[in-house]
């Protein structure tokens, strides 16, 4: 009798489910982080509507003909969200990524080199740690020569790599004197073979919550910037929407359609990537796990029980 093994795609596969069912928390901010990535992604292909053009139907709310409503220029909110939905994701997930990437690359070298060069970048960290974030993504904002999707990027990045590599670089201190590191040294291996072969894969935990952390940041930057005004009003997304409805009073019209849409993706979005981080925290950290009500009760009993034997005993 032939044994049918799996393909190496159907092992992928049902390694990736058990991944993502691992936790319910990872399997609810999975859920909703993918379907604004799919929205982001494949929304735009079924929108009819252009998103900026200008028609008679101004300030229509939900209807069959506009489900969303429409603007005070007559603008297709739904259109607006879901083509919107592709520049706010894509921005968030890219610049968090960069981020990240610079965070590893500064706080793991940093603390395994040490000496001048964990001094070097000590100094960036510290200048970049105490500067207030906001005002100086504003002033970068305003003073670089284009705006528009670069400048934004370049932005988040440059204000919101310094905590990441600071805690990066605790991480790696902690785990320069491990034996692990000590016997791959011993065997010769370089030193960029031991941070990112040896030490790095033990901190992927924590690399994972800076990313998710740091897309958090990079979307709520990016629709801050936008909704005073910085960013690429040519544009659509979801802060450029918040700037339109703050300028044309959307709250004092009642027009409630215009801005609470884009506000909900925001927050539904940053609430997906909160929840993905808490279960991969629970993941990794053991002490964070919750056990279920009947395995708790269970336990305890048992343990009272060792107790309650133990007393026995030592007064036989």
């Amino acid at each position: 009798m032939m044994i049918q093994t799996a393909s190496p795609f159907a092992q992928g596969l049902n390694t990736l489910w058990r991944l993502v069912t691992l936790n319910r928390k990872v399997t609810f901010g999975v859920g909703i982080v993918g379907f604004f990535v799919l929205l982001a992604l494949v929304g735009p292909l079924f929108v009819r509507q252009d998103p900026i053009a200008i028609t008679d139907d101004i300030l229509v709310p939900p209807s069959s003909a506009h489900w969303l409503g429409t603007t005070l220029s007559g603008q297709d909110v739904f259109a607006q969200v879901v083509v919107g939905a592709r520049f706010s994701v894509a921005l968030g997930f890219i610049a968090g990524g960069l981020t990240t990437l610079l965070s590893v690359v500064v706080g793991l070298i940093s603390g395994y080199y040490g000496g001048v060069i964990d001094e070097m970048f000590q100094l960036a960290t510290n200048v970049f740690l105490v500067l207030p974030t906001l005002p100086l993504a504003i002033l970068l904002a305003v003073y670089l020569p284009f705006n528009g999707t670069v400048t934004l990027g370049i932005v988040i990045i440059v204000t919101g790599w310094s905590w990441g590599a600071r805690v990066l670089r605790a991480q790696t201190l902690s785990m320069c004197s491990r034996d692990y590191v000590e016997a791959a040294r011993a065997r010769g291996e370089g030193s960029l073979r031991i941070i990112f072969f040896e030490i790095f894969p033990n901190e992927i935990a924590l690399v994972a919550a800076e990313l998710l952390g740091t897309i958090i940041y990079a979307i709520l930057a990016e629709t801050g910037l936008e909704y005073i005004g910085l960013g690429n009003l040519n544009g659509i997304s979801w802060g450029v929407m918040l700037f339109f409805a703050q300028n044309g009073s959307a709250l004092l019209q009642g027009a409630w359609w215009w801005f609470l849409p884009p506000g909900l993706c925001i927050a539904l979005l940053g609430a997906g990537l909160a929840y993905l981080n808490f279960g991969i925290d629970e993941v990794a950290n053991p002490r964070l796990r919750k056990e279920s009500t009947p395995k708790l009760a269970l336990r305890k009993a048992m343990q009272r029980l060792g107790m309650r034997r133990a007393t026995v005993e030592e007064a036989a």
